[in-house]
């Protein structure tokens, strides 16, 4: 796979592409915003499999740039920050990164949420504006809330919320099935395609990320100590 990583810090970024060369990666160091976006460009090569980006870059917030990757490509892109407060982490994925990595981190632990973010994903497509037709065939209906499966579709009294792609499989696998508790190993299995104990602090980030993005704190209720269901809007 290749991988574009963005980070100022050259001794970090070569320890790093080390690590990363012998499991597999080829990586490719933009030590700016500017260096990543212009290797991000369709023209500039082949496509990179996912993009780790330092939110401490020298010439634009790492926020920004997330932001820019984001109208270039549906590349994944996971945030490597120190940035460890909540706030940092529902900001950056409501700007589109798939995932968010608090400093220090473990290696295992990036490499597993890398190979995670890349399942099911096709590398350098270029983002496309969602259809303004109207409900497709295979819709969920709760109450002011419409999930569209086919064109990954979700608007609010008619008002489409842009979403990510992990937000969109996880509301769309509680809408399936309004009122079911789904367990938290079931929804990281299914949305996640890993066991890996440590996307459960992701699966929080993701759940208030929804919240504040469909203004329905109440739609996604917490089952203390199980996980999380969906509670279907009364009509």
């Amino acid at each position: 796979m290749r991988l574009l990583l963005v980070e100022d810090d050259d001794h970090v970024a070569a320890a790093l592409s080390a690590v990363l060369a012998r499991h597999g990666f080829t990586v490719t160091h933009a030590r700016s915003g500017a260096e990543a976006l212009q290797a991000l460009l369709p023209d500039a090569g082949a496509p990179f499999g996912v993009v780790l980006l330092d939110l401490g870059l020298p010439d634009q917030d790492g926020f920004e740039v997330c932001g820019r990757i984001r109208k270039l490509t549906t590349t994944p892109v996971i945030m490597v920050t120190a940035r460890a407060d909540v706030r940092s982490r529902i900001h950056g994925l409501n700007l589109g990164a798939d995932d968010y990595v608090v400093k220090p981190y473990d290696t295992g632990e990036l490499l597993a949420r890398i190979h995670a973010v890349f399942r099911r994903t096709v590398p350098g497509e270029k983002a496309e504006t969602a259809p303004a037709a109207g409900p497709a065939a295979d819709a969920l209906r709760l109450g002011p809330v419409l999930v569209e499966l086919p064109t990954r579709r979700v608007t609010v009294d008619g008002v489409t919320v842009s979403l990510t792609r992990k937000e969109f499989d996880l509301l769309a696998l509680l809408a399936q099935r309004p009122g079911v508790v789904f367990r938290r190993e079931q929804i990281i299995s299914e949305v996640w395609r890993t066991s890996w104990e440590g996307t459960g602090r992701t699966l929080e980030v993701h759940i208030a990320s929804l919240r504040s993005k469909l203004r329905m704190p109440a739609l996604i209720e917490t089952v203390r100590g199980v996980g999380y269901r969906l509670v279907e809007p009364a009509a």
